[in-house]
């Protein structure tokens, strides 16, 4: 009887005479079973079959099924079946009234759909497949739909008046609703999302540094501009499969508990994954494709526990027009790998958002736990015009970047900014515990024409870069300029401890006419650098250089000029331990004609062990150099120098130590071979084994010379234990005591010394000694208290002849010599030396 409650409910709200016709023939389909009806299939032989609980009819013509009717509240259309799957070659078509917004489609008969033809609706009309058993994508597979696609494992659609459309709940029928879906509610055993594609075609002259481009359009599943096509599975499996959304908006949800809330974003679907407990793993293999592209492109949100790219598959947004671009957002509950690359490597495995028009890029944000770049695979964010390219987010416990193609290693894993004309590259911002870049492997920002790269901020626990390719590609942290005149940004890396190994770098640098940017390492705890790759010329470095590109592959690709022209950074290194050794080295240069950065270390001991801090220039003014420590030693010909290559000026060092030590022919030197040689200026409370010469020698040297130019200066201050230390200082105008304190008077009576006091020994023997008694002396010493006065007798002052020295009319008229009063002509001051006894 349920099925004649449904149908009167449905013809109550309905006076359609199409959907009265319909009723009568779904009565006698269930009155009547195995009764066959012209166009409609044995349920047998049927591969979309209704379940009956809603007014879902399937006609279908071969392996072709077409669905109409179903239930209908407002503009929302629901099917129900109890097998969906679509053999080779067939299809379903959604046929749906005039305006129906949505159809939702659930499978309840516990079986997976298995789709490999296609699945159509009318235009306009968003298609939600609902299925907890799974659904399976061939290659064939394709949508031809007019709005978009949700496939989805849950167990219900929820809508926003409380009602849900539930594939595990038929004990009662549905309470169909008319109001908007808002989420999806997913179970415990809910099944898996499967594609299975020949994978994509697409080409890139050097997949690194140009834009990818397609050699043909392809899809296996697909929506028309600016729709969402969304995959939400307990896992998602996706080999070969090509995912197209123009435009649009791509979601792939590994989801095995929780509720995911669909936001109505535009013409799509926005996806939320805040109430989702436990995520599922996501893999891209086979050259796999999720593609946003087209004017003004969209974007692609990836949400579940360990998320994969490998073989070549791709995360991809290219803009092609003027407005900004959508973002690509990554969330692993666990982790996120990229790894490999197309057979013929021609693509890597990436994440990649760039512009190709005066549209910005959008931005690339990843957060996970732990996350691996490996062999040869790339997270980008490009523009190669006059827009700028979004930033790069990276938020994780642990990050390594690491590897190369073993068949190419000049393919290796990257993570980077790039502008190739007047646009600006965007920022890098890393947040981490733990980052290591391996065995050549690259993070950073780069220019390759007229606009400036991004800003590179990194915040970590411990830093490590190490290695190099087997081609001399050494792994490094750096912020270029390569090219034609745009300027490198800044690099600051905030850690505890930075360790630097086998010729691994930090380095702002330009390989062309731009200026090399600021580099600035805070480390709380230590800075280690040492040794060099066996294949590399040159150690371990921290550096800001401008310097030749050898003329390879990029300096044909981007007509380089050959003489650089830019101006290094300044680089300041802030840490209270730094120790650098085996041949690694901190510096600023300049090989071309401009001029080197300030060196700038500031530290609590500096170690150097066959190390190097240096400062140098081919032609232009040599970068000084400041160094603040408790404690600098040097071993083993390491060297602190300030040199002048060429034409140039040697640059200034500045050393402000309490010690300095060298030992084993370790120098300090400020020199230039035609130009001036930079002046030295060392400040400290003790220095060992190293002494100023005029010119280098076998000992441990201080010199500041030049070859053919003018010698610097050389100025060593000892500063020992501060002798004023402690003590006042003294008025500078010093008075004369006598004029201030009267002299005591002479007593030619004679010396006498009486003492009074408390305490001491009874008066006789028998007496109790107390000791609250007062000593009192018996003596009469009355006599002693006799003085005589005394009288003040002023001598007569003796005469002296003056010389005159003046001249005067007395009152007689008469003229006579005058003397001025002098000072012994004064009556001396009353002293007791002028008191006499009578």
């Amino acid at each position: 009887m349920e099925i004649f409650d449904e149908f009167n409910h449905v013809l109550a709200r309905k006076s359609n005479y199409k959907l009265l016709n319909l009723g009568c023939r779904l009565l006698l389909t269930a009155l009547t079973p195995g009764f066959l009806i012209s166009g409609i299939s044995s349920p047998v032989l049927a591969q979309v079959i209704s379940d009956g609980t809603t007014l879902t009819h399937v006609e279908s013509q071969g392996d072709n099924f077409q669905i109409i009717n179903g239930s209908i509240e407002g503009s929302n259309l629901f099917h129900s079946f109890s097998k969906f799957s679509i053999p080779n070659n067939g299809s379903a078509n959604f046929s749906s009234p005039s305006g129906i917004h949505n159809i939702f489609s659930r499978v309840t008969g516990g079986d997976v759909s298995y789709i490999h033809g296609s699945i159509k609706t009318n235009s306009g009309v968003n298609l939600f497949l609902l299925n907890p058993a799974g659904i399976i994508f061939g290659a064939d597979a394709r949508l031809n739909l007019g709005g978009s696609f949700v496939a989805t494992t849950a167990n219900s659609i929820q809508f926003a008046d409380g009602r849900e459309f539930s594939a595990t709940k038929l004990s009662q029928l549905p309470l169909f609703t008319m109001s908007v879906p808002i989420g999806l509610q997913f179970g415990q055993n809910t099944g898996k999302i499967a594609l299975q594609g020949t994978g994509h075609h697409l080409t890139s002259q050097n997949p690194l540094i140009t834009p990818y481009a397609p050699t043909v359009l392809e899809a296996n599943l697909a929506v028309t501009p600016g729709q969402t096509l969304a995959l939400l599975g307990s896992s998602i499996d996706l080999n070969g499969g090509i995912l197209l959304a123009p435009q649009g908006r791509v979601e792939l949800g590994g989801v095995v508990e929780g509720e995911v809330t669909l936001n109505k974003v535009g013409q799509g679907f926005n996806l939320d994954y805040q109430n989702i407990s436990t995520f599922g793993d996501i893999n891209l293999a086979g050259r796999s494709l999720v593609n946003v592209n087209g004017i003004n492109a969209g974007s692609i949100q990836v949400q579940g526990r360990t998320v994969s790219l490998t073989d070549g598959s791709v995360l991809w947004v290219q803009n092609r027009g003027i407005q900004k671009a959508g973002d690509i957002y990554v969330f692993a509950s666990d982790t996120l790998k990229l790894s490999g690359a197309t057979t013929d490597l021609k693509i890597r495995s990436s994440i990649i958002n760039e512009t190709v028009n005066s549209g910005r890029s959008g931005n690339i944000s990843v957060i996970t736990p732990n996350l691996s770049v490996s062999n040869g695979a790339v997270v980008g964010n490009r523009n190669y015009r006059s827009a700028d390219s979004g930033y790069i987010n990276i938020i994780t416990s642990n990050l390594n970047v690491n590897g190369y193609i073993s068949s190419d290693p000049s393919a290796y894993a990257a993570i980077g900014t790039l502008t190739s004309s007047t646009g600006k590259a965007g920022d890098v911002k890393v947040t981490t515990q733990n980052l290591s870049v391996l065995d050549g492997a690259y993070l950073g920002s780069t220019t390759f024409g007229l606009g400036t790269s991004g800003a590179v901020t990194i915040d970590a626990d411990s830093i490590n870069v190490i290695g190099a390719t087997p081609i001399s590609i050494a792994s490094v942290i750096a912020n270029t300029t390569i090219g034609h005149g745009g300027n490198a940004g800044k690099l600051r890396l905030n850690t505890r401890t930075l360790t630097i190994k086998e010729s691994g770098s930090v380095t702002t640098a330009s390989l062309g006419v731009g200026n090399a940017g600021d580099l600035t390492v805070n480390a709380t705890e230590s800075i280690n650098l040492s040794g060099r790759s066996p294949n590399i010329t040159y150690g371990s470095n921290i550096s800001s250089t401008v310097s030749f590109l050898s003329a390879d592959y990029y300096t044909q690709l981007l007509n380089l000029s050959e003489i650089p022209r830019g101006s290094s950074g300044q680089v300041s290194v802030n840490t209270p331990i730094l120790k650098i050794s085996d041949e690694a080295r901190i510096n600023t240069g300049n090989y071309g004609i401009g001029n080197a950065g300030a060196l700038n270390i500031n530290t609590e001991m500096v170690e150097l062990n066959k190390g190097f801090l240096a400062s140098f220039t081919a032609s232009g003014q040599g970068g000084d150099m400041n160094i603040h420590t408790n404690a600098l030693i040097l071993r083993d010909q390491s060297l602190i120098i300030g040199t002048a290559l060429g034409s140039g000026d040697g640059g200034n060092i500045m050393i402000n130590s309490p010690v300095i030590v060298g030992f084993n022919n370790s120098d300090v030197m400020a020199n230039a071979v035609t130009g001036r040689g930079g002046n030295i200026q060392i400040t400290t409370q003790g220095m060992f084994g190293l002494k100023f010469r005029p010119q280098l020698t076998p000992e441990n040297d201080i010199t500041a010379s030049s070859q053919f130019g003018v010698n610097g200066t050389v100025q060593i201050n000892h500063v020992g234990v501060d002798p004023n230390s402690g003590l006042v200082e003294l008025p500078a105008n010093i008075t004369d005591p006598s004029q201030q304190i009267a002299t005591g008077c002479a007593d030619t009576s004679g010396s006498s010394f009486v003492a009074t006091g408390r305490g001491g020994i009874p008066q006789n023997p028998m007496q109790e000694v107390r000791s609250d008694r007062t000593w009192s002396d018996i003596r009469d010493i009355s006599a002693f208290h006799t003085t005589k006065p005394t009288q003040v007798q002023i001598p007569e002052l003796p005469k002296t002849l003056v010389q005159a020295t003046s001249w005067r009319r007395n009152p007689q008229g008469k003229i006579e010599l005058i003397v001025a009063r002098s000072s012994s002509q004064m009556s001396q001051a009353l002293t007791c030396a002028a008191a006499v006894e009578n």
